[in-house]
């Protein structure tokens, strides 16, 4: 077994080939790379699975957060999350992207209306139940949009799971992303990220750690000094780029707000980057789930090494 870093893995970094489904079997093979936790759903919610994964986790020192929707039944898994030793709950507003799914101002905003209400929901579930809720900053708010609820909700059961790249699709400048949330961050998807340009815009692609544009160490520093206890999640996924589409017209019905210094940053650091960003089309699926893992463990050991995110 290699030497254990207190870095733990989100399942979400295996979205592309493994996808794991059972939370006690991503568990134990999280263990064997060496990881220090796991964000991941919970396979059950029977009060004996989470029992069990409890007492697995605290015998091999390790943490655990769940993922959840923030729909229907909340409460009941919130409840079995709490049972299973879960340190927080990490939910989401929004599936998908926002300069995608929305085709007008006013989807937005019913979008924000009902999201608020959810949130606010949510938030009295995390106090009755008491264990933390995380949203994430899930290509849906801005940094100042999210930093900006937060502040207003003002509940110790309620933050942020602390994504260190999606906001970059909404021109937001990384390093301001991390200082606004980080006062409120329960939970992390630490990635890093590289750009390349494209016709409509630029391409956006997660990384294995120290390969791509983002500063790490000072990511790290930044929420260490705000949450000393908040614990480091990769969230690595082995993808071809996504396509952020900021030069078209229905990119901006949202975001007619953002200045035009976000844009020049941006697709600045997309004509930095000088490489070709990684791509899986193609792959068998036996290649395919060793180039995942290999950025798992790449990322693994950076963290360790260059990080000092060791056990």
């Amino acid at each position: 077994m290699p030497p254990r870093s207190s870095m733990g893995i989100a399942t979400t970094s295996y979205l592309t080939a493994r996808r794991p489904a059972d939370t006690y079997e991503f568990l134990e093979y999280a263990a064997s790379l060496g990881a220090g936790g796991i964000q991941a759903s919970l396979r059950s919610l029977e009060p004996a699975y989470g029992r069990k994964l409890r007492a697995r986790a605290e015998q091999l020192g390790m943490y655990l957060e769940i993922m959840s929707g923030l729909g229907a039944g909340l409460e009941e898994r919130a409840a079995a999350a709490r049972e299973a030793g879960a340190l927080c709950l990490r939910a989401a507003c929004l599936s998908g992207r926002r300069y995608e799914t929305f085709d007008s101002l006013d989807a937005w905003k019913t979008f924000v209306t009902e999201s608020e209400a959810s949130l606010e929901r949510a938030a009295r579930i995390a106090e009755k139940v008491r264990i933390p809720i995380a949203i994430e900053n899930h290509k849906d708010w801005t940094a100042e949009e999210l930093a900006a609820y937060m502040k207003r909700l003002s509940s110790e059961w309620f933050g942020v799971c602390l994504d260190t790249g999606n906001n970059l699709s909404l021109l937001d400048d990384a390093y301001d992303v991390v200082e606004r949330l980080a006062p409120y961050a329960v939970s992390t998807h630490i990635k890093d990220m590289a750009l390349a340009p494209a016709p409509n815009g630029f391409l956006l692609s997660e990384v294995a750690f120290g390969e791509g544009q983002l500063d790490l160490k000072r990511i790290a520093a930044t929420i260490r000094r705000a949450r000393p206890a908040t614990r480091m999640t990769m969230e690595t996924i082995t993808r071809d780029p996504l396509s952020v589409p900021c030069l078209e017209s229905k990119y901006w019905i949202t975001m007619r707000h953002l200045p035009a210094t976000g844009l020049a940053r941006t697709l600045a650091l997309a004509a930095a980057y000088g490489k070709p960003l990684p791509r899986v089309a193609g792959m068998d699926r036996g290649a395919l789930l060793r180039y995942e893992e290999d950025n798992v463990k790449a990322s693994l050991y950076y963290a360790r090494t260059a990080l000092g995110l060791t056990a």
